[in-house]
């Protein structure tokens, strides 16, 4: 058996796109032969599925597992939700997950190319005829951790708290579901965002003509607002607007120690195709 040079697996993966894996077995069997390993993988259904990677995988699912004081959330994506919905994909997103979660891995490229989940992934595009690609994971270890994911698959949160039950963290894990804070406390929120907010209030108070004075005021009003409204502990609890969630929180003893929330496809550009025109430039390409 001839021995494969890192080297050269790594040249296979860039020309076909495969992984790792199945690189390295079609350079063993090819005797460390490139272009053979090429050939031989025409021959088979890897490089269909190689293609099938070149198109956007922007639907899918979410999933979650919570043991103790460590929880774990994973996207994984396919082109559309007749897939994400397939007990096949379903099998293996949790497959991705138990071994993201076992290995404390939320690098999930990593994680792919040090098992056999990409040889799993490869196997499944090909039956079901849909790009499907591993998307990103994020783990939380905190005394309490607790977890929601939303009916359709599509929104999954993780919550830590310094004490309070895993209940409790549910709760708070389902209003972020449902109301999206982007930090846990206002002094959490980037300068960055701070700064965009205060540019778009200042253009839009300017135009009414005020003294610059009033304008200050009406800017640091706005801001405070938007702080208000976006942190987790001060938004009014989804089940009981009278309260807040941080008052919910430290009723029960507890602080807040982070959260994540994963929504299917945010934040993935997918591309609008046109076909009457796509159609249309042919016809009159041979024309």
């Amino acid at each position: 058996m001839a021995q494969v040079a890192t080297a050269l697996v790594k040249e296979l993966r860039e020309r076909t796109g495969l992984g790792m894996m199945e690189c390295k077995r079609a350079l063993v069997n090819a005797d460390a032969d490139i272009e053979k390993a090429i050939e031989d993988l025409r021959k088979s259904s890897g490089l269909k599925a190689a293609k099938k990677a070149g198109r956007t995988a922007a639907d899918g699912m979410v999933s979650v597992k919570v043991n103790g004081h460590y929880g774990m959330l994973v996207e994984i994506n396919s082109e559309t939700d007749f897939v994400a919905r397939d007990e096949n994909f379903q099998a293996f997103v949790k497959t991705v997950l138990d071994a993201a979660f076992d290995a404390k891995q939320t690098d999930l490229q990593g994680l792919f190319s040090s098992t056999d989940l990409e040889s799993q992934r490869g196997d499944l595009v090909q039956k079901i005829g849909e790009n499907i690609s591993p998307r990103r994971a994020h783990s939380i270890e905190a005394p309490v951790v607790g977890a929601y994911v939303h009916s359709n698959n599509r929104i999954g949160v993780l919550v830590g708290l310094t004490a309070g039950n895993e209940e409790l963290a549910r709760d708070v894990a389902m209003h972020v579901a449902a109301v999206n804070p982007s930090v846990v406390r206002s002094e959490d929120m980037p300068q960055e965002a701070i700064t965009a907010e205060k540019e778009i209030y200042a253009a839009q108070a300017r135009e009414s003509g005020k003294p610059e004075e009033i304008i200050e005021k009406m800017i640091a009003g706005r801001v405070a607002k938007f702080l208000k409204e976006n942190s987790l502990v001060d938004q009014p609890f989804v089940k009981d607007p009278d309260t807040t969630i941080g008052k919910l929180v430290s009723s029960a003893g507890a602080e807040i120690v982070s959260f994540v929330r994963f929504e299917v496809g945010e934040g993935i550009a997918v591309e609008e195709v046109d076909f009457a025109a796509e159609v249309a430039a042919q016809v009159e390409s041979v024309s």
